[in-house]
């Protein structure tokens, strides 16, 4: 699989702005689908093509068949054609209000908690981020809040273009340890069964390291706004979007 900036993406895909008419729940019951606008080559978190679809597209077939409803993937890559893209929804939204006014989404509640976790190898005796100095190196997303925290205090960083490569860092001991999302250090750790990374808690002491994610609505009607609040209350507490994140080696950290 090509490597992708998978972050870079899901930060597109939730901070871009849409302009769409406003779509009632009862327009997407009559069309009889729900677009989501998804990456074709970004797993974990979507896929055109193989055995696994990625969890954004298995959480949004799941909130689709609560609405009763088919889901129909918009594939994008670049900005302008999410710009053009006809969906109804983004997973992964950013859960920050005061980002809505420049994206026209309306947020779901949230459903799953991630961020920037420290990751280093099974032995190593670091055991969160004030172990840190400037004698650790640590791999860091090129221009990514880890990077500009690192480096605020005084720690020694390495950048990467991709969190695999940090990740490989990691374990091949070129690093110290690396920051990267929880979401891809599990997956990194399904796909590299005998050569397991350590992923630490989150630093909740940073804004900027944790967040909330939700289901980015564009221009939803308020029927359509509580149908989807409704499903995923229902998917949580059945436990499906536990499972489906597991299917890709992530724990569900749940939202605070």
């Amino acid at each position: 699989m090509r490597k992708i900036s998978v972050l870079g993406i899901v930060l597109a895909l939730a901070c871009t702005s849409i302009a769409a008419d406003a779509r009632s729940l009862e327009n997407v019951r009559e069309r009889g689908v729900l677009g989501v606008c998804a990456h074709p080559n970004a797993l974990p978190f979507s896929s055109k093509t193989g055995d696994l679809a990625g969890f954004q597209v298995e959480l949004a077939r799941a909130i689709a068949d609560k609405l009763g409803v088919t889901l129909q993937p918009d594939w994008v890559v670049m900005t302008f054609q999410i710009r053009a893209a006809d969906c109804d929804i983004m997973m992964d939204t950013i859960d920050d209000k005061e980002a809505q006014g420049e994206t026209n989404l309306k947020l779901s509640r949230p459903y799953y908690r991630t961020g920037a976790a420290l990751v280093v190898a099974e032995n190593s005796p670091i055991t969160s981020l004030a172990a840190l100095d400037a004698h650790t190196k640590v791999g860091v997303l090129v221009g990514s809040m880890a990077a500009m925290t690192l480096g605020e205090r005084h720690v020694g960083i390495s950048i990467f273009g991709f969190e695999d490569d940090a990740l490989d860092a990691v374990a091949n001991h070129e690093v110290d340890a690396a920051m990267v999302t929880p979401t891809m250090a599990g997956y990194y750790n399904l796909r590299h069964p005998d050569h397991k990374l350590r992923v630490l808690a989150l630093d909740e002491t940073d804004p900027g390291l944790a967040w909330n994610v939700s289901v980015g609505m564009v221009r939803p009607d308020p029927a359509l706004r509580a149908a989807i609040d409704d499903a995923i209350a229902a998917l949580l507490a059945d436990g499906t979007v536990a499972r489906i994140y597991a299917r890709y080696g992530v724990v569900l950290l749940p939202p605070r």
